[in-house]
């Protein structure tokens, strides 16, 4: 005769209930890894007694499981509600609203416009950036003219060379050596009398007139 049917309901005796848990728990992790070894399937089972102790099994890794796990139900979940991904994108705008919002807001405060709302500390803060800002820009202003500069000093150079050499081409080495070498040569920059050397610019700070009040009485007599 075989057993009859046990009625699906919680053990009230606690040792039985644990001989029952530790039967049944053993079998099912049997089964798990008998499932995973015959059908080839990514099996991953956990499993949390009555005091909270942890018993688990898995073909693979549990982390691996676990994330194709919600992977599946997210993708299955998006294919069954199809409102979720309009969700999902008004989300996205609205988020990209605020950072609009944001960027506008900082962009009126860096003009000097809305600063009521700004404490102490933030008007300092805003300070300076705006100082770190503009000798980031002066900097790179400076930098700019000094390659300009260069790039002026360079091709006057080599209009300076291109002179003397047409200068030797036309009058000849011995001319220029003899009574006619103090005979001015000019450039294309037309920088004073002084041609047999290259013109070099430089970048300087624009200074102040120090001149006294006699220096400049006599300087306006002498005009007159």
């Amino acid at each position: 005769m075989g057993r009859g049917k046990i009625v699906i309901r919680r053990i009230d005796n606690s040792t039985s209930r644990q001989v029952t848990f530790s039967k049944r728990r053993n079998g099912l992790l049997k089964k798990a890894k008998e499932l995973a070894i015959l059908c080839d399937a990514e099996v991953g089972v956990i499993i949390f007694s009555s005091t909270g102790k942890l018993y688990d099994f898995s073909s693979t890794s549990m982390k691996t499981v676990i994330e194709r796990y919600n992977k599946a139900k997210e993708e299955h979940y998006q294919q069954g509600n199809p409102t979720s991904e309009v969700k999902f994108w008004q989300r996205e705008a609205a988020i990209l609203r605020q950072q609009l919002q944001n960027l506008q807001e900082n962009h009126r405060q860096m003009m000097g416009e809305e600063l009521s709302s700004l404490s102490v500390k933030d008007l300092q803060n805003l300070e300076n950036q705006l100082e770190m800002s503009l000798r980031g820009v002066r900097m790179k202003k400076d930098q700019i003219l000094l390659d300009e500069i260069q790039e002026l000093n360079r091709k006057g150079d080599l209009i300076h060379q291109e002179n003397v050499d047409l200068y030797k081409k036309v009058y000849g080495t011995r001319e220029m050596n003899g009574p006619n070498r103090n005979l001015p040569l000019t450039n294309s920059l037309g920088m004073g009398d002084d041609s047999h050397g290259p013109v070099h610019l430089q970048l300087s700070q624009p200074q102040q007139n120090h001149e006294t009040p006699a220096r400049a009485t006599k300087l306006g007599l002498q005009l007159h």
